[in-house]
Order: C-alpha cells, then sequence, then structure tokens
C-alpha cells in the first residue's frame, strides 16, 4: 500500500528586542553568565506581574502581515499550563484561541500555496543544560532565555515531502530577517523547527494521529528528521500498527528520532486568559501604520530584478538571499548608470569577488569594475596573430576539438596566455579561441 506524506510545521522564531516579553531583562543573553539576565518576573516569583513588550507585540504583527495574514482587532493573551524544569512560573503566557495574526501564506517556487493558520505571540522558556559534577550526572536550568519574546508560525498540513519544508523554512527565515525583526541563527536557537509528520493512504484524508518532532536547529537535519518519520510510519502502518501520538526528538549522532512524551492535546494545557494582562486593541489605523514598516520583500525583490535588471535566476537567487546585499547591489547599479557599467557586471563581481559591503561603497566597487575592464581591454590585431600562431603549432588539438574533445581548449588557452605577454581576461581570450576555432 502506498502512503501519502502529511506534514504540518511550526516554527519558532525568538524577536531581538533589547527587553524580554513581558519584564525589563535583557534578551542579550547568549554567552553570559547562568541566571544573570533574570528578575522575580521571568523567575515566576510570586507578586512579580507581567508587563507586555509594545515592541515585541509590532514586530509580531510584522511577521503577520509579510506572511499575509489577517490582523485581528481584537487580541489577548492565555496561561498555557504544562510542568516542566525549565518553566518556571508552572505555565507560560501564549495565545490561544485569538492569534495576533491568522489565515496567512506562502507561495513556494513551485506555485503552491503553504496555509499559514497562525501567527502568535508568546515568551520563551528557560534552558536545561546537562552535565557531569564530580561524575555525578545532573540537570542545571539558565533562566536567561526564559520571558525572550518568541513569535510561533504555524501551517496547515499543506507540505508532502522535506523538499517543499526546507524550500518553505528557507523563505521564512529570509522574510523574518528582511524584516530585521530576527537574526533568526538556527545555532543559536534563535530559530527553532518542529515537524508534524503523519501519512495516510487517501490525499487530502487526515489520519487519526501525528508525531512531532522539536526543537530541531538546521535545515538539513529537519530533512533528515522527516525523511526518517516516514520510513518508520510506514513500517509500523504496514505491520497494521497505527503510529502513537507523541513527541521525539531529533538525534544527530544516530541520525534518528527518539520518543520524548506522549503528546498533549490543547486541552492538557488547560488554557485560560491571561488574567493580569488586558485584552489587545488594535485600529485598521495602527495597522495600516506598520504595513509601511514592512520593506520589499525577498519574492518581490527576485521579480523585480528579473525585469529591471535581466539577470539569471541563479545571479538573483545569491544577490536577494539577504537584504543587506541586495541593498548594495541596488544602489551600486544606480552608481554605475552613470560609467556604463552594466547590472551584470556589478552582479558578476558581488558574486565572483565577494566584497565585504559592510566596509565598501558602492562608488567604490564601480571603481574597481572600472579598472578592471580598462586592464582586460585587448588588441584584437594582436590576440587574432597569437591565437593563429598557437594554431598553427598545435593542429592535433584543433582536430580534437572538432572531434568532440571540448577540453583540449584549456589547453590552447594557456599557450595564448604565455605569449600574449600582457595582463589580459582569460574569458575574452576562450571566447575568442572558440570563435576561431568553430569557423574555420
Amino acid at each position: 500500500m502506498k502512503y501519502l506524506p502529511v506534514i504540518g510545521l511550526e516554527v519558532h522564531v525568538e524577536l531581538k528586542t533589547k527587553s524580554k516579553m513581558f519584564c525589563g531583562c535583557s534578551t542579550q543573553y547568549f554567552g553570559k553568565a547562568p541566571n544573570s539576565q533574570t528578575c522575580a518576573v521571568c523567575l515566576g516569583m510570586p507578586g512579580g506581574l507581567p508587563v507586555p513588550n509594545k515592541k515585541a507585540i509590532e514586530w509580531c504583527i510584522l511577521i503577520g502581515i509579510a506572511l499575509n495574514g489577517k490582523i485581528a482587532l481584537h487580541s489577548k493573551f492565555d496561561r498555557k499550563n504544562y510542568f516542566y524544569p525549565d518553566l518556571a512560573k508552572g505555565y507560560q503566557i501564549s495565545q490561544y484561541d485569538m492569534p495576533f495574526a491568522k489565515n496567512g501564506y506562502l507561495i513556494l517556487q513551485n506555485g503552491k500555496k503553504i496555509r499559514i493558520r497562525r501567527v502568535h505571540m508568546e515568551e520563551d522558556t528557560g534552558k536545561l543544560m546537562h552535565e557531569k559534577i564530580n561524575g555525578e550526572s545532573v540537570s542545571l536550568i539558565d533562566f536567561n532565555r526564559s520571558g525572550v519574546p518568541l513569535v510561533e508560525i504555524v501551517t496547515e498540513p499543506d507540505f508532502e515531502n522535506a523538499e517543499e519544508v526546507k524550500e518553505y523554512l528557507q523563505a521564512l527565515q529570509q522574510i523574518v530577517r528582511y524584516l530585521e525583526v530576527s537574526d533568526a541563527n538556527m545555532e543559536r536557537g534563535e530559530m527553532r523547527l518542529e515537524p508534524n509528520i503523519s501519512l495516510t493512504v487517501k490525499k487530502g484524508v487526515l489520519p487519526p494521529y501525528k508525531v512531532e518532532v522539536k526543537n530541531i536547529n538546521s535545515f538539513k537535519f529537519v530533512e533528515k528528521a522527516i525523511n526518517f518519520e516516514i520510513k518508520r510510519q510506514e513500517i509500523l502502518l504496514s505491520d497494521g500498527i497505527t503510529p502513537p501520538q507523541e513527541t521525539r526528538g531529533w538525534n544527530e549522532t544516530k541520525n534518528e528520532t527518539i520518543l520524548q512524551r506522549v503528546k498533549e492535546e490543547a486541552n492538557d494545557y488547560r488554557y485560560f486568559p491571561e488574567p493580569d494582562i488586558p485584552p489587545i486593541q488594535l485600529t485598521n489605523e495602527i495597522i495600516e501604520k506598520l504595513t509601511k514598516f514592512i520593506p520589499e520583500l525577498p519574492n518581490i525583490k527576485a521579480k523585480r530584478f528579473k525585469s529591471s535588471y535581466d539577470l539569471s535566476s541563479y545571479d538573483i537567487e545569491i544577490l536577494t538571499r539577504d537584504k543587506n546585499t541586495a541593498d548594495f547591489f541596488d544602489k551600486a547599479v544606480l552608481d554605475g548608470k552613470s560609467f556604463s557599467v552594466t547590472p551584470k557586471q556589478i552582479a558578476n563581481y558581488i558574486i565572483n569577488k565577494k566584497p565585504d559591503i559592510e566596509k565598501s561603497v558602492p562608488s567604490e566597487i564601480i571603481k574597481t569594475i572600472l579598472s578592471s575592464s580598462k586592464s582586460n581591454t585587448i588588441d584584437e590585431q594582436k590576440l587574432t596573430s597569437v591565437i593563429e600562431k598557437v594554431l598553427q603549432e598545435n593542429k592535433n588539438a584543433i582536430n580534437d576539438y572538432k572531434n568532440g574533445k571540448t577540453n583540449v581548449i584549456m589547453y590552447l588557452l594557456g599557450q595564448v596566455l604565455r605569449l600574449y605577454d600582457e595582463k589580459i581576461d582569460p574569458k575574452l581570450v576562450k571566447e575568442n579561441l572558440e570563435k576561431y576555432l568553430n569557423n574555420n
């Protein structure tokens, strides 16, 4: 029997606000002494009252807008109750039935629409560290991360394979980086990936279970985890066993998922409205104002680069990966117009030479390209004479080329460069050699 994968995604993105979600503690916890960036609020001590971070809420809404979501005019925070060592209060302040954004989508390159169920705001938990002290295995808790603003983006189960998941995740990472609301550095846990995987026998029919793989921190590992789960579940189903609804982790050493716990249902969390935070009221004017902060996003920028600059898909993909690189390229094209430097020349320079754009200015790049172009100016008559001389001395190589052994042109290229005795662009020489060989 053939099984069809049904995959949904939950992605957690840490926002890079200066202070935490519900207190004034710093979010710059990376590399700091354990439990040094904490207070009564993020440690869940009695009497500590949460005060929502306005900037974090605005940034969550920006993500919702960028993902084509419908922004709620009326929203609220909820308590999500569960007991785990890294959750000091015994509950997490999150959002349940009234998130800031819902019903969004993201379009893959093949035109497939991935529906985004919700984009909501919550606080991060502490971090468990498993170590040995005096030969004894212990688990320690660092609460520096506790309370850092965290946006959760939940899709519908629209993915059919790991490749679609990877493309979506890369696009999502690009978007939050373009918005400049998160660095989304997965090695630091700033973007954490949680696929929900199950198998069905009929497209469009959801199976009675799903397996969630928690806290994956790389695109490569999420692909491996999904493919492993598909095979594991296929074996169980083929034996007549319905896989249990559970939460698993990814063991990157063994390249397999491992059982962590039986998966909770929504009612297990006993959600109820957060009594210490009043509901959030937005207006259409506020939403319109926030929308103006949305920059030109990667997919729109890529289309403009294609239509305005006539670049290849390869060039566009590299130039738009990073917002700073794309903006630098745009400025360089503008500077290059007065000197007749083409967008293709600029793209080639940025992609091949990889200049440090943090320490460079576009005008300097244009000067470098112009200088390089001058040094590549060739004496056509002299070059033709050298090519003819080389070919006259290497008639066997000409026969090899005409008989399909085109690699021999690299030998001929070397001979021409040796005899030309001036600095010259090898690409130009190769083009002239090919033209001469093909026409004679």
